[in-house]
């Protein structure tokens, strides 16, 4: 008689052994170790999403048993991503499962910034904030609550702000990061570029990158890019005062001096004009202001650069013939973050230009162009229109500044000074704002005079600590929301985000949260879905997609049309310009009363004894939001200072001392190692950007590191756009006497 085997010991043999063999009909059958859909003992369940551990939103499965999420790996389906995620994808599962999260409604109980809170239910904090939110409507105007959004799932709170009737909305993506190179590409070709940047990386000749982090702010796909491209055999020139992981690549690295970039850019176009390298038959066609472009960079030769930027003038010319010799086949990449010296939207306009000269904006190994994807939409009533206009001066005081994004800063100075009215309220939503907007001193007292600061978030990072009332959000991998189309890829695509798990704790997706408020506040009208099935719906039916498929595979394309000549075959507009072609000399600028052209301008030199500030990111963090994760925090628990190693000696440190870095108003950092390198300028420092938070409600990353955000006491804000130029603070490492 045969043994009895329970499918207990039977599934823990399977998993045991390599695999085992059954005789039927004589013949012995061999089965895998695991069974499809078993991991051990589990049966297992992939739910596809999207990642949220930075904003490149790489499509990734859930892998799900008995309702844990077991691991994060990357969907083979997803057009952009292709199966690959980074490690801060992979740590996915430890963002849910940090002990830190915040679980639960909080009130605050002790000063702002104390961090003391006492528990409440949801009904008692979301009735708190409604009342809050009536009573600040009547007395004040709505226009007095500032919203302070970030991420996805922040377009709910929108919908729910511009019900209330605030116009008051600012994010870090416009005048921390991106915005000035949007402004100074809508300038030059009528549109601005969108994330991910259209850069046609697998398919150029020739990349040019001034102060882009590829490989150290690791967005999946374009890394993936970046290597096709170099595996085929493109040139790689990288401009920035750091050996970084991109520079250990290039056929060119161009240690420029801080600040000098402008000079670079237009000793190339001096080039490419002077020397008939440019591509001329594209520029007949389709730019206008060549002729004034041409007089405007005459005086801008490789020996004048050299002086300005101490980049020898042979290898300023040797790299614009490069990219003569390349052309149209050249991707000049934009950048990301381009706050910088207060100039950057005219630095955009450079970039601009010398992408228009080599004819790379619209053609293969360029710049792609965005394609429309037909998206749904509800039947809302109207949102209620300010008499007051917005406080940020989006529009007024920053002419090309983005009215839907609008200028964080600009938020911050109104509510200091009560012009051009009183701001009482700031909602925040996954923005720290104590680390994303510089001056954090200033931010600091403009919540101190508020009546009420209100924060949705996942972890107790430091702006946490000023909250009134604290809402948990759940995690990316507990919710819905909304489906998001990359119309800027190259293969746009749709891509949507499902639940894997229920929320854990009394966390609460930010869908419920702000159909909850509108509710309580009378604004039921601007939610007209009751379930997010049912919202999934109505967006994605215009699509012609199955949306059941669309759940299933987490991601699905649509045809691209990411070049001219798809364009010009369908007879659609290639510029939107108001002249309809390609702006070299803008108009718009001449009649706001700013440089038509770009100019250089000398930027302020570092103190004796000092050096520029300047930072970046880590390939295994993504702002401040990831520190805390136990995966992410083991691989790097804190950044370092990298400083010249000449510098270093004359200063009497060596590498790895622990130091202070004291800036050129007296303020310091929490206590951070050297890192003396010929890797990087002797007259600048380099900090990985996110660290330095002192949340004592962060038990790993509270207290580790250093903060650039501390630092940056100074900026220089673009005329322009709003944009915050942070790299204009002078800094000093201090040694310290003992090790903490």
């Amino acid at each position: 008689m045969a043994k009895a085997i329970s499918r207990r010991s039977f599934i823990g043999t399977w998993g045991a052994v390599g695999s085992v063999s059954l005789l039927g009909a004589g013949r012995p059958i061999t089965i895998p170790g695991n069974p499809p859909g078993w991991r051990g003992e589990q049966r297992v369940k992939k739910v596809a999403s999207v990642c949220e551990m930075c904003f490149w939103r790489c499509g990734i499965l859930a892998s799900v048993a008995d309702g844990r999420v077991l691991r994060v790996e990357g969907n083979p389906d997803h057009p952009l991503t292709k199966g690959r995620i980074c490690a801060r994808g992979n740590a996915g599962a430890f963002l849910l499962y940090d002990r830190d999260r915040l679980k639960y409604p909080l009130m605050r109980v002790g000063e702002r910034g104390e961090g003391r809170f006492k528990r409440v239910t949801w009904e008692e904090a979301l009735d708190f904030l409604a009342s809050k939110l009536k009573a600040l409507k009547q007395t004040h105007g709505p226009e007095s609550v500032a919203f302070f959004p970030h991420g996805v799932s922040a377009g709910f709170f929108h919908t729910l702000m511009k019900a209330y009737g605030t116009p008051n909305s600012a994010e870090p993506a416009f005048a921390q990061c991106r915005g000035p190179r949007e402004v100074g590409y809508a300038l030059t070709f009528g549109r601005g570029l969108g994330s991910p940047e259209p850069v046609d990386l697998d398919e150029t000749k020739l990349m040019v990158l001034i102060g882009t982090h590829i490989g150290e702010n690791v967005f999946t796909s374009q890394v993936a890019s970046f290597a096709e491209g170099l595996a085929k055999g493109a040139k790689l020139v990288v401009v920035d005062p750091r050996f970084s992981t991109a520079a250990e690549k290039a056929d060119w690295w161009l240690p420029i001096k801080p600040g000098t970039d402008i000079a670079l850019l237009l000793a190339w176009m001096h080039v490419l004009i002077a020397e008939n390298l440019y591509d001329q038959d594209y520029i007949r066609k389709y730019a206008n202001g060549f002729d004034k472009l041409a007089e405007h960079v005459r005086p801008f030769t490789p020996e004048w650069a050299a002086q300005i930027t101490e980049i020898p003038a042979e290898r300023i010319r040797a790299t614009a013939r490069a990219m003569g010799a390349a052309k149209p086949a050249v991707a000049l990449h934009p950048g990301r973050h381009a706050t910088w010296y207060g100039d950057d939207t005219q630095r955009a306009r450079a970039m601009a230009i010398l992408t228009a000269l080599l004819g790379s904006w619209g053609r293969k190994g360029g710049i792609t162009l965005p394609t429309s994807v037909p998206k749904g939409s509800f039947d809302l009533p109207d949102f209620p229109e300010s008499a007051k206009g917005r406080a940020d001066g989006a529009g007024t005081t920053f002419p090309l500044a983005s009215e839907e994004l609008g200028v964080t800063n600009g938020l911050v100075e109104a509510t200091l000074t009560g012009k051009p009215y009183p701001i009482k309220a700031w909602i925040v939503y996954g923005q720290n704002v104590v680390q994303s907007i510089p001056q954090p001193e200033r931010t600091k007292q403009a919540i101190k005079g508020l009546d009420l600061m209100v924060v949705v978030d996942i972890m107790p990072n430091d702006h946490v600590l000023w909250a009134d009332l604290v809402l948990p959000e759940a995690t990316y991998l507990e919710r819905y929301d909304p489906p998001a189309v990359a119309e800027s890829a190259k293969v746009p695509f749709v891509s949507v985000r499902f639940p894997a798990v229920e929320p854990k704790y009394e966390s609460k997706p930010g869908w419920w949260i702000a159909q909850e408020m509108a509710r309580r506040l009378g604004l039921e009208a601007y939610f007209p879905w009751k379930t997010p099935e049912e919202h999934y719906a109505t967006l994605v039916e215009p699509m012609e997609i199955n949306p059941e498929a669309l759940k299933v595979r987490g991601a699905m394309p649509f045809p691209g049309r990411p070049y001219l000549e798809d364009r010009i075959a369908s007879g659609d507009t290639l510029f939107e310009t108001d002249s309809g072609k390609i702006e070299l000399h803008s108009t718009r600028l001449k009649e706001l009363g700013f440089d038509p052209l770009p100019r250089y301008t000398p930027v302020e030199e570092p103190p004796a004894g000092h050096f520029r500030l300047i930072y970046g990111r880590a390939p295994v963090h993504s702002f401040a939001r990831s520190e805390n994760n136990e995966m992410l925090h083991g691989l790097m628990p804190e950044n370092e200072l990298w400083i010249n190693s000449s510098a270093a000696a004359r200063l009497g440190l060596q590498d790895h001392q622990r130091v202070v870095v004291q800036n050129q108003d007296g303020v310091q950092t929490l206590p951070v190692r050297l890192k003396a390198t010929e890797g990087i300028r002797s007259d600048c420092v380099y900090l990985v950007h996110g660290f330095g938070q002192r949340s004592r409600l962060l038990s790993r990353a509270g207290g580790m590191g250093a903060s650039d955000t501390d630092l940056m006491t100074r900026v220089k804000v673009d005329p322009l756009m709003g944009g915050t130029g942070m790299r204009v603070n002078f800094v000093k490492p201090v040694a310290i006497a003992s090790e903490r």
